[in-house]
């Protein structure tokens, strides 16, 4: 493992992050011996990360543009509580170059790669004209980002389906569409552009052809400022739902030796062209037939380094901290594997209901343990899952000797599990390990979560949070001076009564309305993304009406029945699952 810096004390971390991310970079901080100061949204006050950290600062936000997406804010917190480096965690921030210059402009010290690397890699294009300069695999794809449906049309009509439509400047997963059926391209490349606009600022796109059921592999790499750069070693991230990744592996199985030899050396060639320092993934597409293909790199963490780090025995967030401090990488080359490990997301999601997202209060929570267990958690019993934010609430790690022995343990650990008070993806977990498509003969691929799982899962029972989960602001006086103070709503219940949420009376909520064959209900718990149809307009039962956008994803709000549309939620309105936000009469 990492050499720990025990000399370093006076070094200070803000964490522009929040739930399992942020507490797991807390806890390395520690272990190597530095302070933690951590921030939170309204709803994130007393989150388990506020909690661990050494020190806690309100955004005083509960959107993500107002709070984890606030560059000045961050900035200006850091400052305040003396921090001298910057650890952006996965998501949010994390892939923005111009956070990481604010950060530097500062004073500060960013941990990550340099924002001009982040520029090069973030722009799906520059990076594939990188990998051909290297040598790397790579399928046929637009030189440029398309200006419009036309052209990805045209795109589709010329090398055939599927393609998949990519952000130019996104990751994780957020505006990639895949179009299997040419009349669905021109729709898909518009929610292509949405996500991406919404999740990173920019909306191009550019096309290449989509694998069909090709695997998602992965190389973790680490380098130093000192020109190290090592490839750290393999994952396998095939079982995904909507392009999100629900369990991975490390190192990645069932591949030739010719084909890890190959995703090892493209992954240093384009690392070291681009000039990269810290941790980073270089992801690749493995199709059924073999053809190797490089995806995107990502200049961040992964949700998944646990994998990795359980079988090379790096910790990777100390090694991140290690390189921004301008210390050499504490390993020379990839380590030899020792054992297979899995990683579980543990959701807040309906495996039940098309894996909606289900936020609400945690009323239990018990995780496993015994040999070969780990568990990255952002939350505990009591906490309360947002709807505002990414559904993770933890992850399982299981090692073992062999991946059959990590499997064997993985059922055992995944039986342990209790959750109550929010629906979990927990349920598929423990269906999917004793699929034969997963145990045996590795034939799971990216697509086939929809395609070939068959397990039917029991809708989830629908919970809803409650009014204790909001704060309240109210103003105080303290020898003469104005504060800005917070508290849960339920303590001061004359103020909470005048509560703003649409959910609570656009519309009378007696059983006489809710059986009304006027309503449109929201499908999911989120926020209203944005109004497809005008006030007024004439509709057709089954027509798009509008999209809302909760943890991650895009969700369309659909038409129950033909009529003039009403609208009862403005856009941008965070709204309850089942709530009203519409009448069509």
């Amino acid at each position: 493992m990492n050499n720990i810096n025990p000399s370093v004390t006076t070094d200070k971390v803000l964490i522009a992050n929040r739930g399992e991310i942020a507490v797991r970079i807390i806890r390395a901080c520690r272990d190597y011996g530095l302070a933690s100061v951590a921030v939170y949204a309204e709803s994130d006050f007393n989150a388990l990360h506020v909690k661990l950290a050494d020190e806690a600062y309100s955004l005083a936000g509960n959107t993500p543009a107002d709070s984890y997406l606030n560059i000045e804010k961050l900035i200006a917190i850091a400052k305040k509580s003396g921090a001298t480096l910057v650890h952006p965690g996965y998501g949010f921030l994390s892939e923005r170059a111009e956070f990481a210059r604010a950060v530097q402009e500062a004073g500060l010290t960013w941990i990550g790669p340099e924002p001009e690397t982040i520029d090069i890699l973030g722009d799906k294009v520059k990076a594939r004209q990188i990998a051909l300069q290297v040598g790397a695999p790579l399928v046929t794809g637009t030189e440029a980002p398309v200006t419009d449906a036309s052209q990805v049309v045209a795109f589709a009509q010329q090398y055939g389906l599927p393609i998949a439509i990519k952000a130019a400047f996104g990751g994780g997963g957020r505006g990639l569409k895949v179009a299997w059926k040419l009349e669905e391209v021109e729709e898909l490349y518009h929610s292509a552009v949405r996500e991406a606009t919404v999740a990173f600022g920019r909306g191009e796109c550019f096309i290449e052809q989509f694998l069909h059921n090709p695997r998602h592999i992965e190389a973790q790499v680490i380098a130093d400022k000192q020109g190290n750069v090592v490839v750290v070693g393999t994952r396998d991230c095939s079982l995904q739902r909507r392009n999100q990744k629900l369990v991975e592996e490390a190192p990645a199985p069932f591949l030739t030796d010719h084909q890890r030899d190959s995703i090892h050396q493209a992954s240093k060639a384009i690392c070291a062209k681009a000039g990269y320092v810290g941790a980073g993934t270089v992801e690749f597409l493995l199709s059924q037939d073999g053809t190797l293909s490089f995806l995107e790199v990502n200049t961040r963490l992964q949700v998944e380094h646990p994998v990795t780090e359980e079988t090379a025995g790096v910790d990777l967030v100390i090694e991140q901290l290690r390189v921004a401090q301008g210390l050499p990488l504490s390993i020379t080359e990839t380590p030899v594997p020792r054992g297979h490990a899995f990683e579980f997301r543990i959701n807040a999601e309906d495996a039940g209901n098309g894996f909606l997202p289900t936020p609400g209060k945690i009323t239990h929570f018990l995780m496993p343990s015994g040999p070969g267990i780990r568990v990255d958690s952002g939350v505990e019993q009591g906490s309360v899952i947002p709807g505002t934010f990414d559904s993770l609430m933890a992850k399982l790690i299981v090692t073992g000797a062999t991946r059959e022995q990590a499997l064997a343990r993985a059922r055992r650990a995944l039986a342990e599990c209790q959750i109550e008070g929010v629906a979990s993806v927990l349920p598929f977990h423990q269906a999917v390990v004793e699929q034969s498509d997963f145990k045996h003969n590795f034939a799971v691929h990216t697509q086939w979560i929809e395609t070939e799982f068959s397990v039917q899962i029991p809708a989830a029972k629908r919970y809803l949070p409650s009014p204790a989960e909001q704060l309240t602001h109210t103003l105080i006086e303290i020898d003469g001076k104005r504060h800005s103070l917070a508290l849960p709503a339920l303590l001061l219940n004359g103020l909470a009564a005048q509560s703003t949420s649409h959910n609570l009376a656009e519309w009378p909520q007696s059983s006489a309305v809710s059986e009304s064959k006027n309503r449109v209900e929201a499908p999911i718990s989120g926020i209203l993304f944005n109004w497809l149809v005008a006030e007024g307009t004439h509709v057709e039962k089954g027509d798009v009406i509008a999209i809302m956008e909760a943890m991650k994803m895009e969700v369309q709000v659909i038409a129950p029945k033909s009529g003039q549309l009403k609208h009862g939620v403005p856009k941008g309105e965070f709204i309850h699952a089942e709530s009203q936000i519409a009448q069509i009469i």
